[in-house]
């Protein structure tokens, strides 16, 4: 008797679960463009060897190997179909109702953030997009089923600001030294996203995971630019560090004044840094060199392209380019945001964030 309610009790649990897998809706920069930028002006495109083991006779949009950390998560959730670029032809009709990414590749919190690589959609132009979407939800469903959706079954992730700091960053340097300039800056990029996240929040966003900054200091392209020093570039690791403390309290704020809202801060850095420190025991054999490479000792120099040579086992590498990650990485990642405790997610992991 006890193993037939046993079964009960998960089958039941099993059915609630399905119910309850999000419409996910992802705004971004390259690490989870999944094609977008191949509708616009823009030579931050994901040609192959980019998405090689995602599918060998189409292009994935994505820049890795394989799939990207959200095409996991969503995987992880249950969802039977990766989420679709906003920019894409096919994005139309009800097929809006299971998410829709925005993320565009060279995108940052700021609107001139990636302008050196032509044409991009930045945080504000992506949130006016979703703007597009709720109100084509609502044709579809109704306003009170729309409003619904957005609060109560929807998931929203926001992976953004590395691209202000690493081309930010550097321009700020240039203009004024002083660790007063730096502040200046970080000010800025805080204030704009909080601004932004407040825009989602006003158009129904409730359930909101934000991922702070990577330790851009440690890829292959910052470890070949400055060839003279060892391992990971510190100084430029510094001014993530005060962003990513400037970001979590954020996200704290925007919880505790914003009814019914709940932001979950995913410490990106840190899963970073644990796979750096521990990678042979994840399985890794390189931890400092792009598996897509053409240039500089580290592969860093040149992004990955068509003409560029990658390495015959993804699954040792821990970079995949000069900037991002493998899918074995990117792996690694998801388990952490779906199983993760306080170490990596604050304040809850991800199927917590789903089922609260």
């Amino acid at each position: 008797m006890f193993h037939i309610s046993a079964l009960i009790f998960l089958f039941f649990f099993y059915i609630s679960s399905a119910k309850n897998i999000p419409a996910i809706f992802i705004f971004g920069d390259s690490i989870v463009d999944v094609g977008n930028n191949n509708y616009i002006n823009t030579i931050a495109k994901a040609a192959f060897p980019n998405g090689i083991d995602f599918c060998r006779r189409c292009s994935s949009g994505r820049f890795t190997n394989g799939r990207t950390v959200i095409d996991i998560l969503e995987q992880d959730l249950g969802a039977k179909n990766f989420t679709p670029p906003y920019l894409a032809p096919t994005t139309t009709g009800d097929m809006v109702l299971r998410g829709v990414n925005y993320a565009s590749s060279g995108s940052g919190i700021l609107s001139n953030t990636g302008i050196v690589w032509g044409d991009h959609i930045g945080f504000y132009e992506q949130i006016s997009n979703f703007e597009k979407t709720k109100k084509t939800i609502v044709s579809r469903i109704g306003r009170r089923e729309a409003k619904r959706l957005l609060k109560h079954r929807a998931l929203f992730v926001v992976v953004i600001g590395a691209n202000d700091l690493f081309f930010g960053q550097q321009i700020t340097f240039l203009q004024n030294r002083s660790s007063q300039g730096q502040r200046a800056y970080l000010n800025i990029l805080t204030s704009t996203l909080k601004s932004q996240l407040t825009r989602l929040y006003y158009l129904e966003a409730r359930k909101i995971v934000v991922t702070n900054v990577p330790r851009i200091g440690c890829s292959p392209y910052e470890r070949d630019n400055y060839p003279n020093g060892k391992g990971c570039v510190g100084s430029l690791n510094k001014p993530i560090h005060s962003y990513n403390r400037r970001l979590k309290r954020l996200l704290m704020d925007l919880t505790a004044n914003q009814t019914g809202s709940t932001y979950v801060y995913a410490d990106i850095h840190a899963i970073l840094e644990d796979i750096l420190h521990n990678y042979k025991s994840y399985g890794f054999r390189n931890a400092d060199s792009a598996c897509c490479h053409s240039g500089g000792a580290h592969g860093g120099l040149v992004p990955c392209f068509p003409l560029s040579k990658f390495c015959s086992d993804r699954t040792k590498y821990v970079f995949w380019d000069a900037f991002h990650l493998t899918e074995t990485s990117n792996l690694i990642a998801a388990r952490h945001m779906m199983d993760g405790g306080l170490k990596y997610m604050s304040p809850m992991n991800i199927p917590q964030l789903v089922h609260s």
